[in-house]
């Protein structure tokens, strides 16, 4: 029988499909790094959310055959410790695709029509806020996308059929016959800050993309633009974000993940008005959140009966 660890809680649709496979499933009742040593050192599969599984998890787990992300990204998974020892790593890059992008478009629609400032104003007794505080209409305004993978091609589809947005994208990976319609894409990285209204990134966490965005990008941007960031927060330098909402050289962002998560009650972020902040919640939906959990069960399943993964991170 195959043992499979569950660090971090999961959809029950997940723990079913291998239960149902005739697996023993053990779910820690609390995560810690020090819990998940002491677990995974007779398991088969190990399953996890955002727990770090660096190269010490790994080592220790001497009959770990396939270790599964619930999710896309794979920055806290040491890959090459896992590739050393033959260890197949899955993930789920399309399960939450739909509802990072919704969450985007979402932000880009409350930016536009300040929709978090007038409901502040509104509820203070300023009913007059809407004399003095105007949205603009998104049609013809330019959706710039750093990334088209899953979640980034689906924003623009979304972005150019129903809001009628021209959508420039930049994917120095992507092939020309990648391009979808509506989609403009473009290899000139100063471009897709200088000619979009809205520039929202979608690039996974890799050395190579740590830190892209500094003040050098904010100084590119249109001073009525906006920033969004429902990625990696490691792809941009905060600081330099901070200092571009505060002294107005954009006009504000759209932000779910923080150098610290959670951000202390004292971030800067926090105190501005011009910001809209969401708690890392971008793919949790009830259908992401099973479909992470299903996607990252079947990952696990397909390994250990010996079958060629759907998605695998090492290949």
């Amino acid at each position: 029988m195959f043992r499979v660890v569950i660090a971090q809680p999961i959809a029950e649709e997940g723990v079913k499909l291998l239960r149902d496979q005739g697996y023993e499933v053990r779910q820690l009742e609390r995560y810690s790094a020090e819990a998940l040593l002491d677990a995974v050192g007779d398991a088969d599969g190990l399953l996890v959310r955002d727990a770090w599984v660096k190269r010490n998890v790994i080592e220790r787990g001497q009959k770990l055959r396939v270790i599964s992300r619930h999710g896309a990204g794979l920055d806290r998974i040491d890959l090459k410790a896992a590739s050393e020892r033959g260890i197949v790593v899955t993930y789920a890059p399309v399960a939450n695709s739909l509802s990072v992008a919704e969450h985007v478009l979402g932000m880009i629609l409350v930016l536009a029509k300040n929709m978090f400032r007038v409901d502040r104003g509104m509820r203070a007794g300023d009913f007059d806020i809407r004399h003095r505080l105007y949205g603009m209409e998104l049609a013809g305004k330019t959706l710039s996308i750093i990334g088209l993978g899953n979640i980034g091609r689906r924003l623009g589809v979304m972005a150019h059929n129903g809001l009628d947005m021209k959508v420039l994208g930049f994917d120095p990976y992507a092939r020309p016959d990648d391009a979808l319609p509506g989609i403009e894409t473009t290899a000139d990285w100063e471009r897709i800050f200088r000619e979009g209204d809205f520039v929202s990134i979608h690039t996974p966490l890799t050395p190579e993309t740590k830190g892209c965005v500094s003040g050098r990008e904010f100084d590119w941007m249109k001073p009525g633009a906006y920033f969004i960031n429902c990625a990696r927060s490691p792809l941009v330098d905060e600081d330099a974000l901070v200092r571009a909402l505060k002294g107005g050289r954009i006009a504000g962002a759209g932000i779910d993940v923080y150098v610290n998560d959670p951000p202390p009650s004292d971030h800067p972020l926090l105190a501005l008005e011009n910001v809209v902040l969401t708690p890392h919640s971008a793919a949790h939906t009830r259908e992401a959140m099973v479909n992470m959990a299903t996607h990252a069960a079947r990952g696990i399943i397909e390994v250990l009966e010996g079958k060629a993964p759907t998605w695998v991170a090492n290949k």
